[in-house]
């Protein structure tokens, strides 16, 4: 009994994975990998395969696949922009508030590892926003990390990251800020996040409303390598710091 051919379906669905491997391509001599990726993005008319003289198949991207590389670049770009600037603004919110507030910190952090004998394990947490209070005191501190997410599906995959979240609980308070789509809702929903984070929304005027507190955790003050880290990193300038030295001028 003869077998029929499948009957062709739409274009696959193109995910960041595939936006990298074209990316790997356009780069490269276009030597093929025979995988799922590969697969979808000629069926999608991005690749196409070339035959050289001697033989040899390679890949090359197609007029296509650069179309939608240029879409998915500019669409990154926007979100970066997005995401740095929801980073400025809750910065500035907290210098404005009297805090000390770093960004593109590098932070060591101790999380649990799911070993009996070595029950904890060190990581590298990098914080959108990391903060402190300005105070000499040291149990006073009281340290706080803003995680910015502008795009669902980053905050989605961010939540699925419980090792992550335990870093920054490790090092202060934890709170989420959720920015706003195109039409101007959230990305997110508070019950959306774990309770023991706090969640700010950033609404597109520019206000940062509480939707609900973070839980604090039991250390007050923080290890001697993140104080070491804060001593070579410079915290963000106050707002008000250039109106006071307007005011020392005239």
């Amino acid at each position: 009994m003869a077998v029929s051919d499948p009957t062709p379906s739409a274009s696959p669905a193109l995910t960041r994975a595939h936006g990298r491997r074209l990316r790997d391509i356009y780069r490269s001599a276009g030597w093929p990998s025979q995988d799922p990726l590969e697969i979808d993005l000629l069926a999608a008319g991005l690749l196409e395969r070339v035959r050289s003289g001697a033989g040899h198949e390679t890949l090359r991207v197609t007029d296509a696949g650069v179309r939608w590389l240029a879409t998915v670049l500019a669409r990154n770009r926007s979100a970066l922009s997005a995401h740095e600037a929801l980073v400025q603004r809750v910065a500035q919110e907290m210098a404005r508030a009297g805090r000390l507030a770093w960004t593109g910190l590098s932070l060591r952090a101790q999380v649990a590892s799911g070993d009996e004998a070595r029950p904890l394990r060190w990581c590298v947490a990098r914080p959108d926003v990391f903060s402190i209070r300005h105070t000499s005191v040291e149990s006073y501190v009281e340290p706080i990390v803003h995680e910015i997410k502008v795009r669902r599906a980053d905050l989605l995959a961010d939540l699925r990251q419980e090792s992550k979240r335990a870093a920054y609980r490790d090092l202060g308070e934890c709170w989420y800020v959720l920015g706003c789509d195109a039409r101007g809702r959230s990305i997110g929903e508070p019950d959306e996040v774990p309770a023991e984070c706090g969640v700010l929304l950033a609404g597109r005027e520019g206000r940062l409303q509480v939707a609900r507190a973070a839980q604090r955790p039991p250390r007050a003050g923080l290890p001697f390598g993140v104080w070491m880290a804060l001593a070579k990193a410079t915290p963000l300038e106050s707002p008000d710091d250039d109106a006071q030295g307007l005011l020392a001028s005239n």
